[in-house]
């Protein structure tokens, strides 16, 4: 199956992170998953990328999340707010997050 390419280009523009840029690194326990996280921030301080490791590396869960932190990271770059992106991800009947990728961008403070 191959996907239509669209007709125009995006006006979006990726804002980029400062080569040196303040970061925080966390980790904690999602389901019985070793998580850490790591968010590097612009300089006045907004959140601009954030890269996640589960587990054992290169495990099946490890690339998963790592992939969605890149995902999560070109929204930001390109203008979403990091609150929706939290308020989007799937939780559980008490309201917890219900992936470590939830998990992860709930630890985060914008």
């Amino acid at each position: 199956m191959e996907l239509e390419r669209p007709a125009h280009k995006s006006n979006a523009r990726r804002r980029l992170l400062p080569n040196r840029r303040a970061s925080e690194t966390l980790s904690f326990d999602h389901a019985g998953t070793d998580i850490t996280v790591t968010a590097g921030q612009y300089p006045e301080g907004a959140i601009g990328e954030i890269f996640i490791n589960a587990g054992h590396a290169n495990s099946a869960i490890d690339a998963i999340v790592s992939d969605a932190a890149i995902a999560v990271s070109f929204a930001l770059q390109h203008g979403a707010d990091l609150n929706a992106i939290k308020a989007a991800m799937k939780r559980n009947s008490a309201g917890e997050p219900s992936s470590p990728i939830g998990a992860a961008l709930d630890r985060i403070e914008p």
